[in-house]
């Protein structure tokens, strides 16, 4: 499964509470590379060694915590979770850390919020910059009609423009195709020629945010359209599986050893 990663705050559950204990189940299962959330609540030095034990490759951790950029004030907080959580990223071996943009602010023109956002992120780019690190941002762009509601970046297009206008070798896109479609997107449209600005993939079946396979989307399709688009990394899986974790993978696995 190389070019699969698996997201353990959802898959592996059965393994129990214990982040690194899912990462074990996960690596038993076949799977090479895991991703998860926040990490301030999390025993690090049991992960650590669990990804030392298996060999698994931690992919991206979120940075801890988020903030909504668009309020300026929550900037200087915000760079101080950069650092912490870049430390973390470098300390477990993860070249993403993901960056959400947070919620719009009701009253202020969303020109000046993009703004913001905008400033926020070449700051948090410069702080990875400065320290010569390979980890990279990653901006995820969130749907609003279902699971994030007043999310402020919430199509693909609003994501790599921000991208664009950062202008940083150390911030990509994180094209999650769960939101991008449950948003209506048409992915090579939105996408267009940027598709060098995508930094990775998520997915996950609509409706429901379950396993590829279970629900409408024609997942050979959409992924032959993201290997189109020029991505040539692996996809994580993002969704919450109707059956055991290991049992969930094997449609997109299919799906991904076709593409080869």
């Amino acid at each position: 499964m190389g070019l699969i990663s698996v997201n353990v705050e959802w898959l592996f559950t059965e393994a129990g509470p214990r982040t690194a204990d899912r990462i074990r189940a996960a690596a038993a299962a076949g799977c090479t590379a895991v991703e998860f959330w926040g990490w301030r609540d999390k025993d690090l030095d049991a992960i650590g060694a669990a990804l030392r034990e298996t060999g698994v490759r931690l992919l991206t951790v979120i940075v801890d915590p988020p903030s909504d950029l668009a309020d300026r004030s929550t900037h200087e907080r915000y760079l101080e979770g950069v650092r912490d959580s870049l430390a973390v990223a470098e300390r477990l071996g993860s070249p993403f850390l993901v960056a959400l943009a947070g919620q719009e602010i009701d009253g202020v023109p969303e020109p000046e919020q993009r703004a913001a956002v905008v400033d926020a992120l070449k700051a948090a780019s410069a702080v990875l910059e400065t320290a010569g690190t390979a980890v990279t941002l990653l901006l995820e762009p969130l749907n609003t009609r279902v699971d994030h509601p007043g999310a402020l970046v919430h199509s693909t297009r609003d994501g790599l423009d921000i991208v664009d206008a950062v202008g940083s070798p150390r911030l990509r896109l994180l094209l999650d195709v769960y939101h991008a479609l449950m948003m209506g997107e048409d992915l090579a449209a939105e996408v267009g020629s940027d598709g060098a600005l995508i930094g990775h993939v998520q997915v996950a079946d609509l409706p429901g945010r379950h396993e590829p396979g279970t629900g409408e989307v024609d997942w050979d399709s959409v992924l032959r359209t993201v290997r189109g688009l020029g991505y040539a990394g692996p996809f994580g899986m993002e969704y919450v599986p109707t059956t055991g974790s290991a049992v969930s993978l094997d449609h997109i696995r299919d799906v991904v050893d076709r593409l080869r």
